[in-house]
């Protein structure tokens, strides 16, 4: 389970070093074998587990085709999707069109989110962090205690 938030830094070349509690998880549950791809809703990345992306890529390529939402989705999650090896010094490299969608630049942030994590340039995470958002409760948050 992906947990907790990290400042990190990535290079010039794109490259970041994963933290060491997070990169641990990742070589023990996929080998370091990681998928990285666009979020369909936010400027952000989506990073998955190798095993985690294989689950749900079939339900992404179900999603029906004809219908506009569906087809944008698809579009982003497989179409930016990228395979990245965690390499020996615990670095993965980013490749320039996911760094530019995703408005990546030198202070990130990288985010667990349960089974896999998101990656945001730093100063689009505390925008949206300041952002209270304008929608409405979901009805399963109604009865959710924390």
């Amino acid at each position: 389970m992906y947990l907790g938030s990290h400042a990190i830094n990535m290079d010039a070349k794109g490259r970041l070093a994963i933290p060491a509690r997070v990169r641990d998880s990742l070589l023990e549950d996929c080998g370091g074998r990681l998928v990285v791809t666009a979020h369909t809703e936010e400027r952000c990345l989506l990073v998955y587990p190798e095993p985690q992306w294989r689950e749900i890529l079939p339900k992404i390529e179900a999603l029906p085709s004809f219908n506009k939402v569906a087809r944008r989705a698809q579009r982003l999650l497989i179409g930016y999707a990228c395979e990245l090896q965690v390499d020996a010094n615990g670095r993965v490299l980013i490749p320039p069109t996911l760094r530019e969608y995703a408005g990546l630049e030198k202070k990130l942030m990288l985010v667990g989110q349960g089974k896999k994590l998101e990656l945001w340039s730093e100063d689009r995470w505390m925008s949206w962090l300041d952002d209270e958002g304008d929608g409405d409760m979901p009805e399963e948050m109604v009865s959710l205690s924390l």
